[in-house]
């Protein structure tokens, strides 16, 4: 697996499922600013929600049109259905909990104060994963936020002052331990 983030705003995702699992993703996709369209039979009333162009009906090919990405959250038969219209379009498919027919694994993700960290399983374990971003969530420093306003000020200087890429990560080292040593 080759681990990346992806921007979505402004771009159309297709979201095949109107069930719970696909009522889970959404909210994500929304947080993004992608443009979802939903397509299923039956859709549940917490996926509709302004922006959400919602289809009442069976997935179709043609509703991968202009989709850059795709969260298939139905039964693995509808799910295969969506993997084999999407691959001739080269749109990559989040089988959710399906990793068969899948082939984009969305991770578990801890967000906090602009720092993401995603943890992957290779779609083999999604339990374990959610385990791990709980984990990670309670190890992450508190004051994360004023970590990232470091890293911010410190990334204005090197590239005015054309820091070398091996010397940054000791000076991001060395201005962090200098909040902790402000308070001692």
């Amino acid at each position: 697996m080759y681990p990346v983030f992806v921007k979505l705003t402004g771009r159309k995702v297709l979201l095949v499922g109107g069930g719970p699992v696909a009522a889970g993703k959404l909210h994500g996709l929304l947080s993004e600013g992608a443009r979802v369209t939903v397509v299923a039979p039956e859709i549940r009333p917490e996926l509709q929600m302004p922006g959400v162009v919602l289809e009442r009906r069976a997935f179709d090919a043609r509703d991968l049109d202009d989709a850059w990405y795709v969260v298939a959250a139905a039964p693995p038969a509808v799910n295969r259905q969506v993997l084999e219209a999407a691959q001739p379009r080269r749109i990559f498919v989040n089988a959710v909990d399906d990793p068969a027919h899948a082939t984009a694994y969305a991770g578990g993700v801890v967000r906090r104060n602009g720092v993401t960290i995603a943890i992957s399983t290779d779609g083999r374990a999604p339990a374990l994963a959610g385990l791990l971003r709980e984990a990670l969530d309670a190890w992450l420093p508190g004051d994360l936020d004023e970590w990232m306003s470091v890293a911010d000020d410190m990334r204005k200087i090197w590239k005015r002052d054309e820091v070398p890429m091996e010397q940054r990560r000791p000076g991001l080292l060395d201005a962090l331990n200098a909040l902790y040593e402000r308070t001692v």
